[in-house]
């Protein structure tokens, strides 16, 4: 299989690398991204670009049998300018869809975030049902959004406020069940095992998944 990863260098995307490059099924490997992941694999072609510059994009997403975008970025990291933001959040996951389907990608796997909804009155939210609308749109044959909540595991950078975060949904998460079991803490590797999985099969349609698919398709369910 040929493998795109757009967003690699993240907590999710870095693990799911890992994964693609320790999976002998997968002969090659593309990651596209803004800065190196500093690995070097003859199965793996890395390629830095200016997602702004929609003819590199274009031209880089080649014909593979799966895409996946775990690309994402914080408010801190663009200072609140909700437009860096939906640039990164919005656009780079919407363009690579789009040219997948151009390109004729067989499946396109997106990390989204559990509570998005075009109803929130949160921008975050807001702005990943948008995206999620939009990557639906697209005529690929298997589409699947995972849709985690807080996401545990080591990141690169250090951010106090959500390591607060986490603290607290771990002591919450055994009491979350029925309809709100979707937010419950879920671990950064098993979102990256889901998207793996996710990747090998063989049906098409559109699938949304929370924590209980995620699990499922990590084997953990």
């Amino acid at each position: 299989m040929r493998a795109i990863l757009i967003g690699g260098t993240g907590l999710v995307g870095s693990l799911l690398l890992q994964k693609l490059l320790n999976d002998p099924v997968f002969t090659h490997i593309k990651l596209i991204s803004r800065r190196t992941a500093g690995i070097q694999s003859p199965r793996l072609e890395e390629v830095l670009i200016d997602f702004e510059n929609e003819v590199q994009f274009h031209n880089e997403v080649i014909p593979a049998d799966v895409l996946f975008c775990c690309i994402g970025t914080t408010q801190k990291k663009v200072r609140g300018d909700k437009n860096a933001y939906r640039k990164i959040d919005y656009d780079i996951p919407v363009k690579a869809a789009m040219f997948a389907a151009e390109k004729n990608t067989g499946t396109y796997v997106l990390v989204s975030s559990a509570g998005a909804s075009a109803a929130s009155e949160n921008f975050y939210l807001g702005l990943k049902a948008a995206t999620e609308a939009a990557v639906l749109e697209q005529q690929i044959g298997a589409i699947y959004i995972m849709r985690p909540s807080i996401l545990l595991g080591k990141r690169n950078q250090s951010r106090i406020l959500e390591s607060v975060g986490k603290a607290i949904m771990q002591l919450l998460s055994p009491l979350l069940m029925g309809n709100v079991s979707k937010y419950k803490a879920i671990h950064a590797n098993d979102v990256a095992a889901a998207m793996l999985a996710a990747s090998k099969k063989t049906v098409t349609g559109k699938f949304i998944c929370h924590y209980k698919e995620i699990e499922a398709l990590a084997g953990k369910a």
